[in-house]
């Protein structure tokens, strides 16, 4: 019998770092986790900035710990299922931003866009930075990114 290739969580700390189980999902993982970070970003945009990036930089610095922890206990450097990553990074890009349907929309889609598609200086980070650090920074600089893209076009128009 063939082993599976990507190991299913076995810990508490693994089912973090799946995003409660949205790793798991057999089709887009770090779509479904990405939609994870929704919930949680309604419930804390309402924060004062310093707040709300605080708890960004506690989730960047945890995800390092978990998705590290997980990617080395499963024995896949970088496992499908870890989608932690998607969560804070997402958050990240969210940062000041109003929260209404269409900001949450366009950082969502430009997410994912370059969570898959990987422009410089992310594939450049996923390329060459391993352990929980490596999962974990492609994913934030996706998060800034956007951040940055979108308080730009916000600026721009509605300044």
């Amino acid at each position: 019998m063939a082993s599976n290739p990507h190991p299913a969580p076995r810990t508490l700390v693994h089912w973090i770092a799946f995003g409660g189980g949205a790793g798991l999902s057999p089709i887009a993982p770090g779509t479904v986790g990405t939609l994870v970070a929704l919930p949680i970003y309604l419930a804390i945009a309402a924060w004062p900035p310093v707040f709300y990036l605080g708890f960004v930089l506690g989730l960047g610095l945890a995800g390092i710990l978990i998705c590290g922890r997980t990617a080395a206990e499963l024995g896949v450097p970088d496992h499908p299922g870890i989608v932690f990553d998607e969560i804070a990074g997402f958050l990240l890009a969210m940062s000041a931003l109003p929260a209404n349907g269409y900001w949450i929309a366009a950082a969502f889609v430009l997410f994912r866009l370059l969570d898959i598609l990987k422009p410089w200086p992310i594939s450049l980070a996923d390329r060459r930075i391993e352990g929980g650090l490596g999962v974990m920074l492609d994913d934030l600089l996706a998060g800034a990114m956007v951040c940055a893209a979108l308080h730009g076009l916000r600026a721009l128009f509605w300044g």
